[in-house]
């Protein structure tokens, strides 16, 4: 899967839900989307580093303790 596949994941998505808005109001699109992405993310990577937190974070671009942070927020770690 390329990125513009993924792109395009992403922009059926965002079409599909505000078509399914009929006419109603979006709200809060950003926090929606990041947030439903983000966890699974998380759990998918953090699988494929076979729980190594620091691989993990390698692998995301991010700083461990972020990565820490972020899982604690999802509630995928104690």
């Amino acid at each position: 899967m390329s990125r513009k596949d993924i792109d395009a994941c992403i922009r059926a998505s965002v079409e599909q839900y505000l078509k399914d808005l009929r006419g109603a109001e979006p709200a809060e699109l950003h926090e929606l989307f990041l947030g439903a992405a983000e966890k699974p993310l998380l759990e998918v990577v953090l699988r494929h580093a076979e729980g190594n937190q620091s691989k993990a974070a390698e692998w995301l671009g991010i700083n461990r303790n972020t990565l820490r942070r972020k899982l604690l927020d999802h509630k995928l770690v104690k």
